[in-house]
C-alpha cells in the first residue's frame, strides 16, 4: 500500500510571495514527529485544565443542592405536625426498624474502617486477629456467610418467582389490549333502544350513594346523580348517610329536601348504628320493601360525578342477556396533575381499568367490582347473597361470590365517570392497607368456595378523605355564588327545622368555620426503611457491587422522599 502523504503549508513572515509547499510522502517522518512532541504536552496540560475547570464547576452546583435539600428537609421536620402519628409509631415494627438500623449502621462503620485499613481477613485464621475493631468486623463476616446469606438469597429467588409470574400475567395483558385494539373489540347492545316517548319501555333503577362524614364531596355527587338522564318515575335515589357529624347530617338532609323539591325522586337514610361500615349501609338499603320493584341499582361513592347520560349508555347492555349481572364504566380523576402522588396513581390506575379490567371483561366475563360507578341486576345481588360485611371489601366479595353462581360481567372503557385521586400519602396509605389487605382475608374466607365450584387491622373500614376537587363547569358555577359563607348559604336556602337547628349550632361556634391549615406529616417507619436502605446501599459500594448499589440508592430515596411527605405536595 503506498503510504498517504502529508502537505503541510509554510509561511514565510518577510513578504507576500514569501510561501512554499513541502510535500511528505512519510507520515512518520521526522519533521512530524518532532512537530507531535512539541504540542503533545501542551494540549494534554490544556485538556486537563479544562477538565479540571468542569469539575470545579460543578461543585458550586452540588453544594447549592445539597444545602437546599438540606433546608428543605429541616423546614419539612420544623413544620411537621407529627403530634397525631406519636403512638401509632410506637409499635412493635417501628421498634424492630430502628433496632435493625443501629445494627446496621454500626455494620457500616467497621466496614468503612476495613475498606481503608485495606483488610483482607478471609485468609486469616481467627486466633490470628488482632484488635476488637478487626474481632468484631471478622465476626460480622461470619453471621453474613453462615445466617444471613442463605436466607436472603432465598427470599431473593422467591422474590425473583413471584416477579417472574407478575412479568407474564402483565405480557399476557398486554397481548390481549393489542388483539382487542386490532380487532376492535368492544361490548355491543344487543336489540332495539327504550323507546323515548314510552317512558314505561324503560326499566325501574335504584341509585344509592352511600356516604360518612364525607362534607366536602357531598354536594356535588348528589347533584350530578338527581341530574341522570332518565324516566323520573323510573328513578329513585337514595342517599345513605352513615355521618356521625351532626353538622354533615345536617347539610345532607338538606340538600336531599332541595333537590326533593324539584321534583326528584330522591330519599334520605341515615343508620344509628353503623354496623358493616359500607356493606352494612348498603345491605340495610336493599331491605327497603320498595327494592322489589326495581330491576337495577347504581352505585356512586360521594366523590363520584356520573354524566347526564350514564344510565343510558349502561342499562342497554342488559337488554337480552340475561346472563349479565354487572355493567362496570371506568373512573376518570379530576386531579391527576394535583402532585407527584396523583400523578403516579393515575398511571397504576389507567393499566389497572384500559389493560387489566378491559381484557378480563372481554375474555372471561369477569373482573372485580370497583365499588362504584357500577350497574348491578338486584336478581343477581340476591343470588350470590347480598352484601356482607365479613370483609372491608365488600365489592371484591361480592363480584366473586356472583361469578361462582354463573353471572357474567361487561367492563366500558368509553364509560367514564369523575372522582378523586387521594392527594396526602396519609389517605393514599390508608386506602391501600385496606385495599391490600382485605383481598388476602376474602381469599381466605372463598377458597373453600373456590375449590369447590365449577371455576378451578384488616377488619376496620377507613373513609378515604376527599378534598371536594369539582369538574371545571363546577368550579365555574361554585366562583358565581359570590362570597357567601358555604355552610350558612346551604342551610339558610332551606327552612327546615334540621337546617334552622344546624344553623343555630353553627352561630355558637362562630361566624365562620375555620378552615385548619395543612401540616406536614413526618412518617417515621419509612424513614426508618429509608435510612436502612441507604445505608445498605453504601455497603454494596463499599464492596464494589453496582448493581446492587443503585438498586438500594433509588429505593433508599424514594422512601426518603416519601418519609419526609414530599410526594404528596400541592402543585401550583
Amino acid at each position: 500500500m503506498a503510504p498517504s502523504s502529508v502537505v503541510v503549508n509554510i509561511e514565510k513572515p518577510g513578504g507576500n510571495n514569501g510561501i512554499a509547499l513541502v510535500e511528505i510522502n512519510d507520515p512518520n517522518s521526522p519533521l512530524l514527529q518532532d512537530k507531535q512532541k512539541v504540542a503533545g504536552p501542551k494540549q494534554f496540560t490544556w485538556v486537563l485544565f479544562l477538565k479540571a475547570q468542569r469539575a470545579l464547576g460543578c461543585i458550586p452546583w452540588l453544594v447549592t443542592g445539597l444545602l437546599a435539600m438540606f433546608v428543605s428537609v429541616k423546614k419539612r421536620i420544623a413544620h411537621s405536625d407529627a403530634t397525631d402519628e406519636d403512638y401509632k409509631y410506637r409499635g412493635r415494627l417501628y421498634k424492630f426498624l430502628k433496632a435493625f438500623l443501629a445494627i446496621s449502621v454500626v455494620a457500616l462503620v467497621i466496614e468503612i474502617i476495613a475498606y481503608f485499613q485495606k483488610w483482607n481477613l478471609s485468609m486469616i485464621r481467627p486466633w490470628e486477629v488482632h484488635g476488637a475493631v478487626q474481632w468484631c468486623y471478622m465476626a460480622w463476616l461470619t453471621l453474613r456467610v453462615d445466617y444471613a446469606a442463605p436466607f436472603l438469597v432465598m427470599l431473593s429467588k422467591f422474590c425473583i418467582v413471584l416477579f417472574m409470574i407478575q412479568s407474564l400475567d402483565r405480557l399476557v395483558l398486554c397481548l390481549g389490549w393489542f388483539w382487542i385494539k386490532f380487532k376492535k373489540l368492544m361490548p355491543v347492545v344487543e336489540g332495539e333502544a327504550y323507546d323515548i316517548e314510552d317512558a314505561s319501555s324503560f326499566p325501574m333503577v335504584l341509585v344509592q350513594i352511600p356516604m360518612c362524614n364525607e362534607k366536602e364531596v357531598y354536594e356535588q355527587s348528589i347533584a350530578a346523580v338527581c341530574q341522570l338522564d332518565w324516566p323520573k318515575d323510573r328513578l329513585l335515589v337514595q342517599v345513605l348517610d352513615d355521618s356521625d357529624d351532626e353538622i354533615a347530617q345536617a347539610l345532607i338532609r338538606t340538600e336531599v329536601l332541595s333537590w326533593k323539591e324539584k321534583g326528584v325522586n330522591i330519599v334520605y337514610r341515615h343508620r344509628f348504628i353503623r354496623t358493616g361500615y359500607k356493606a352494612g349501609n348498603l345491605k340495610s338499603a336493599m331491605a327497603c320493601d320498595y327494592v322489589k320493584d326495581f330491576e337495577f341499582v347504581a352505585i356512586f361513592d360521594a366523590d363520584f360525578q356520573p354524566n347526564p347520560d350514564f344510565l343510558k349508555q349502561t342499562i342497554p347492555h342488559f337488554k337480552g342477556k340475561p346472563e349479565v349481572g354487572l355493567v362496570q364504566a371506568r373512573w376518570s380523576f379530576v386531579n391527576k396533575d394535583e402532585n407527584l402522588l396523583t400523578r403516579l396513581q393515575n398511571i397504576n390506575l389507567c393499566f389497572h381499568f384500559a389493560v387489566e379490567q378491559q381484557v378480563n371483561g372481554v375474555f372471561l366475563n369477569f373482573f372485580g367490582f370497583n365499588g362504584t360507578a357500577g350497574v348491578w341486576r338486584i336478581k343477581a345481588l340476591e343470588d350470590s347473597g347480598g352484601w356482607l360485611d365479613r370483609t372491608t371489601v365488600e365489592d371484591m366479595d361480592i363480584a366473586v361470590r356472583a361469578h361462582l353462581q354463573g353471572w357474567k360481567f361487561i367492563y366500558l372503557d368509553d364509560v367514564r365517570v369523575l372522582c378523586e385521586l387521594p392527594e396526602s400519602y396519609e389517605a393514599y396509605r390508608k386506602q391501600q392497607h385496606r385495599w391490600h389487605s382485605g383481598p388476602m382475608q376474602l381469599f381466605r374466607l372463598c377458597l373453600p368456595a373456590i375449590i369447590t365450584s365449577n371455576l378451578g387491622s384488616a377488619y376496620e373500614w377507613v373513609v378515604t378523605k376527599k378534598t371536594g376537587r369539582a369538574s371545571e363547569s363546577d368550579l365555574l358555577a361554585l366562583a358565581e355564588r359570590g362570597a357567601k359563607s358555604f355552610n350558612e348559604e346551604k342551610i339558610q336556602r332551606r327552612l327546615s327545622e334540621s337546617g334552622l337547628e344546624m344553623l343555630g349550632k353553627l352561630k355558637e361556634q362562630g361566624e365562620k368555620p375555620v378552615m385548619k391549615s395543612k401540616r406536614n406529616r413526618i412518617y417515621r417507619k419509612e424513614l426508618a426503611l429509608a435510612f436502612l436502605l441507604l445505608t445498605a446501599s453504601a455497603r454494596s459500594l463499599l464492596s464494589a457491587h453496582g448493581i446492587h448499589f443503585y438498586y438500594l440508592l433509588f429505593q433508599g430515596l424514594s422512601f426518603l422522599v416519601v418519609g419526609l411527605d414530599l410526594i404528596g405536595e400541592q402543585v401550583s
